[in-house]
């Protein structure tokens, strides 16, 4: 069972769908029986680092998400869902996160427009079955103001001022900075590659 954690935060619908595009049948759910029974789980997150913390706090659920990547079950985190995956962020002051990847989560710096919104080019560093369905140059959509600044685990990055880790991985952990869902064809065929892993 593949489970969409549901923490009052985003649109879970237009996730569920993208993945079920991709063959991947998902349920959303905030019950932690559910959590903690699943194959695989997947972490969304839209808005602020401390709102989003906060509500998964108040949802009682963190504990269940470390016992599930402990155990290395799949886990595949999603846009702020990715940056709630890393030590700190600097969003309205400064927050830890989970701790599962090292680095800080920092303003998109440069000149550049902010928020970092459309679509932008992804640059393979490292292979991965995540990838494997990928031609060069695909282009995914991307919606954020803040970057992870680190280098732990990234398997593509994005240039957009600065270099952003786009896709990362450390055991069967993987996330994007950016949307499959909204990346039509290009996401879809990622969140394949995720399957492949399942």
């Amino acid at each position: 069972m593949h489970v969409i954690i549901d923490y009052n935060v985003g649109n879970l619908a237009s996730v569920k769908q993208g993945f079920l595009r991709a063959g991947i049948e998902t349920t959303i759910s905030q019950d932690e029986v559910v959590i903690r029974s699943a194959s695989s789980l997947i972490l969304p997150g839209v808005g602020a680092f401390k709102e989003s913390l906060d509500a998964l706090k108040q949802s009682g659920l963190i504990p269940a998400i470390l016992d599930h990547i402990k155990t290395n079950k799949p886990l595949i985190g999603i846009c702020l869902g990715m940056q709630l995956l890393y030590e700190y962020s600097e969003e309205y002051g400064r927050h830890q996160g989970l701790g599962i990847f090292k680095g800080t989560i920092k303003k998109i710096t440069g000149d550049v427009k902010i928020p970092h919104m459309g679509w932008n080019t992804l640059e393979i560093v490292n292979y991965d079955p995540i990838v494997s369905n990928l031609k060069e140059a695909s282009d995914v959509y991307f919606v954020h103001s803040y970057y992870a600044d680190s280098s732990d685990g990234v398997i593509a990055t994005t240039n957009y001022g600065v270099m952003i880790p786009a896709i990362i991985k450390k055991g069967n952990v993987y996330a994007t900075q950016f949307h499959p869902e909204k990346s039509g064809d290009v996401g879809i065929e990622i969140l394949k590659g995720y399957k492949k892993i399942l």
